[in-house]
């Protein structure tokens, strides 16, 4: 217990520099212990941006930082306390509650009186509650405590804003394969903590696939690298192809199904779509049932493009979605996913239309302004005698019984609002011949309800 204590308690030097045996994890023993160990985030910590400043200077502040794992923000945030020389205090709030939280704020309090800083990082602060979340806020404005949460997750949806009022929000990236490289030929040559006294041999091009099967992860990656060094040690030192095999035949993208990363790629798929560009649409959803998206999911959602996006220009884009989704219900995955491919190449590649979409919404508008409007006599149906005396369906007229088809001096509309144009249609696909047919249909149906309004 006492040792698992020290690991989340101590002054961040002590953390960063203390015994590293064969037994803790490669990334945890190869952990910089200086700013410029640090591989990826050159946005941030260019050596003339404020944030490094701060941390040089050992004046700095409570802070978010938001990114994907493996991206630093433990390292970071040690590395602050240590430059800072402040104790360096973690809990992650997937494990505490809120009686252990105010324990440690307690202890910060009673450190704060004797005049040292405590950094208190909060491993995955978005799951807090916004009770839990509030219990830092008079700590962080006294001073108590110099906060550092980490997060995955958007802090503008899953932070409160009392609490980001109080951190300046630092967005952290996924570190490029290059950088990882950094890492993993680091972790290689050094003897003192990390693999140079096994003298692990492995080809560039086995260290490039590595660094690319991180997927952005530098704790992935040195966790690929220890597994293999591991696999090598019976085949003389040496990481294989057939090695390197074995470690990356399960490897994932990063993807997650109700956080951010879904949102985000859904709308590239979706924007993809409507900007006519079959090749990005076809990656958006490859990415997206690589990553586990259910494919009824994203059926749905295409479905739901080929009515918003596509319309009237091509009304067979919604019976193919339709067909699509049907396809995936009967034969499921692979074969399926076939017929999802071959959907979005068609919604991305035809012609776009959102004129019925924007005329519904238009129409209610109307409904929401003009409020119950009396159906118009002659709109009314007449079943009963009584219905007939009363006027009910007087001065109706059968379209087809008139001349060239269409009862022009009929209005469709309550009396009080008038004939209203919702639907426009564009100048592409099928909707340029509904376009020429209607513009002709409203114009000859205006003059003729002039006509009648003026005898």
């Amino acid at each position: 217990m006492a040792r698992t204590k020290k690991s989340y308690s101590d002054t961040a030097s002590d953390l960063l520099n203390v015994d590293h045996t064969a037994m803790r994890p490669l990334a945890e023993r190869v952990r910089p212990r200086t700013l410029d160990e640090m591989v990826g985030q050159r946005r941030l910590l260019t050596p003339d941006s404020a944030l490094r400043r701060a941390i040089e200077s050992g004046h700095v502040h409570s802070m978010v930082l938001w990114g994907p794992p493996g991206c630093g923000k433990t390292t970071l945030a040690l590395l602050l306390a240590q430059y800072a020389n402040a104790k360096f205090h973690a809990i992650s709030a997937v494990l505490c509650g809120l009686p252990e939280v105010r324990q440690v704020l307690a202890e910060a309090a009673q450190r704060f009186a004797e005049g040292r800083h405590t950094v208190l990082f909060v491993d995955e602060v978005h799951r807090f509650n916004k009770g839990q979340q509030d219990a830092f806020l008079p700590h962080i404005e006294r001073g108590t405590i110099i906060f550092v949460g980490a997060t995955t997750e958007n802090p503008s949806f899953e932070l409160n804003s009392a609490l980001l009022s109080r951190c300046r929000v630092h967005v952290m990236e996924a570190v490029s394969a290059d950088d990882i490289m950094q890492a993993l030929q680091r972790a290689l040559g050094d003897k003192e903590r990390g693999l140079g006294e096994q003298e692990i041999h492995i080809a560039n091009d086995a260290l490039k696939e590595i660094a690319s099967a991180a997927d952005g992860d530098v704790r992935r990656a040195l966790t690929l690298l220890e597994i293999a060094a591991e696999l090598a040690a019976g085949e003389g030192g040496e990481i294989t192809e057939g090695t390197l095999m074995q470690v990356l035949a399960d490897r994932t993208r990063r993807f997650d199904k109700g956080g951010e990363q879904f949102y985000d790629q859904i709308s590239a798929l979706h924007k993809s779509v409507r900007s006519s560009n079959p090749d990005a649409a076809l990656y958006w959803l490859a990415r997206m049932l690589d990553g586990g998206c259910d494919p009824i999911y994203l059926a749905r959602r295409m479905t739901r493009m080929a009515v918003e996006d596509i319309g009237l220009a091509d009304p067979r884009a919604l019976q193919m979605a339709a067909d699509a989704w049907d396809t995936y219900d009967r034969l499921g995955s692979p074969e399926g996913d076939l017929a999802l491919a071959q959907l979005a190449i068609y919604l991305a590649s035809t012609a776009k239309s959102n004129a019925g979409y924007t005329a519904f919404s238009a129409a209610r508008a109307d409904v929401r302004q003009y409020g119950t409007q009396e159906v118009p006599m002659h709109l009314r149906n007449a079943p009963t005698k009584l219905m007939k005396e009363l006027g009910y369906s007087q001065g109706y007229q059968y379209d087809p019984d008139v001349e060239g088809g269409v009862a022009l001096d009929q209005s469709g509309f309550p009396d009080t609002m008038g004939e209203r144009i919702y639907y426009r249609p564009v100048t592409r696909g099928m909707e340029i011949k509904l376009k020429e047919k209607l513009d002709a249909l409203r114009d000859a149906r205006r003059q003729a309800l002039s006509k009648k309004r003026n005898r």
